[in-house]
Parts: structure tokens; C-alpha cells; sequence
């Protein structure tokens, strides 16, 4: 037998919530070193659900501001300067936030449209969508005339994401998901799983995923061997 060679495509699941503020700036940081790996060319990116507000019934909203200062115990000054230093710090990432005002929710419908796009080979321009929507334009999430209107923009067909709404299809892939979380004990997001075995957790910098993009790649403990010469 030749030597090891690694399994291709290096397969990176990415657990995040549309919600989260740290789930987009990731995704930048992300993004950036993924732009400059050797290898990007070979890279498999699945998103997966995780929810931050299941608690929350399915299509109810609560202001964000108020979200934070109950989730946090923080007075309504202090909620404001960390929507104040969350905004700064989307800017440095290119990202233009607007949380004043904004409001968070249940994302269950917003996940199911996720899978349906993971079909379609768009999840990654539905996810990006999504995000933009939330933070930026400070458009619905959860309202289903809304959620059509941005399964329509970011290349989805409007009849069958209206299907998926008004029906219970990938609720089992959604579940499947959040299980799978719990086994690799996530309890926050974003989460990155590369190659099933390296793990980055959090929004960091993204010279640290430039690095384990590097260590995932070169770790052959998991490649098939090369054919005999």
C-alpha cells in the first residue's frame, strides 16, 4: 500500500442560529480564511440548525433589547452599549448591524427553509440572505409572507418553500440536527466540526480557523489508503 491520502472533500458542518449576532460575524471570519486556504476549491460546507429561542413559541418575537437584559440581567443602559459594541464590532467585519429596535424569535420555520435550500443548492445564499435580512434590514424571520418573500431572493422556489412552511417537512432534519449538537455538547454557536474530528467553537479570528482549516486537512488519521503502486 501506497501512502495515506486524505478523504476528499474536507467536510466542514457549521451549527449556527439566524438569531445570533457571533453566527454571522463567524461567518466572515470564516469565510475570509476559507478565501486564502490552498485547498478551498475541495471544501464541503454544511449548515446545520441550532436554536437559541426554542422555548419561544413557533412565530413569536420578542424585542431584542428586552431579550438581553432577561436573558443576562442587564439594565436597559447596559443592554444597549453591548448592542452598541455588537454593531461596532459587525462593522469591522464588513457587516453593517442594526439592533436597536430589532427583535429576535423562533427560528424553527427559518431552519426547515435551510434544509429545503440544502436541496437545491442554495443553502449558503438562503442562509447569507437570512442573516442579512435579520440584522441588517430588520425584516421578519418568522412571518411566513416574509420568509417566502427571502426564500424567492435567495433563489428558492416560492411554491415549494410555501409548502415547507405550511407543512412539517425537515422538522425531522431540524430535530436530527439539535440531536446531533447535544452529542458533541454543543451549548452555543457558532460551531464548526471539521472532517467530523476538529472542532472550532465561537466566532473567532480567522487566523485560528486558517490553522485548523491547515490541521484538518493534513490529519490522515481518518484517510483511505492510496492503491499499491
Amino acid at each position: 500500500m501506497g501512502p495515506a491520502v486524505r478523504r476528499l472533500p474536507l467536510r466542514i458542518d457549521i451549527w449556527s442560529d439566524i438569531v445570533c449576532p457571533w453566527c454571522y460575524i463567524g461567518k466572515r471570519r470564516f469565510e475570509r480564511a476559507l478565501s486564502a486556504f490552498e485547498h478551498r476549491d475541495e471544501v464541503e460546507i454544511v449548515h446545520r440548525s441550532f436554536q437559541l429561542n426554542a422555548a419561544m413559541p413557533t412565530g413569536s418575537v420578542r424585542n431584542h433589547r428586552d431579550h438581553l437584559m432577561s436573558k443576562y440581567g442587564l439594565s436597559e443602559s447596559q443592554a444597549g452599549a453591548a448592542q452598541v459594541r455588537m454593531e461596532r464590532t459587525a462593522a469591522e467585519e464588513g457587516l453593517e448591524f442594526h439592533l436597536v429596535g430589532g427583535v429576535t424569535g423562533n427560528t424553527f420555520d427559518a431552519h426547515r427553509l435551510l434544509h429545503l435550500a440544502k436541496e437545491r443548492g442554495v443553502q449558503d445564499a438562503a442562509i447569507e440572505r437570512l442573516y442579512r435580512a435579520h440584522f441588517t434590514e430588520q425584516r421578519s424571520i418568522v412571518d411566513e409572507a416574509s420568509l417566502l418573500a427571502l426564500a424567492a431572493e435567495a433563489g428558492l422556489d416560492t411554491d415549494q418553500a410555501r409548502d415547507v412552511l405550511r407543512g412539517d417537512a425537515y422538522a425531522d432534519a431540524v430535530a436530527a440536527d439539535l440531536r446531533e449538537a447535544r452529542e458533541h455538547r454543543v451549548t452555543g454557536v457558532p460551531y464548526y466540526l471539521l472532517d467530523h474530528r476538529h472542532v472550532v467553537s465561537g466566532a473567532q479570528p480567522s487566523e485560528i480557523f486558517a490553522e485548523a482549516f491547515r490541521r484538518a486537512w493534513t490529519d490522515t488519521s481518518g484517510t483511505t489508503q492510496s492503491p499499491t503502486a
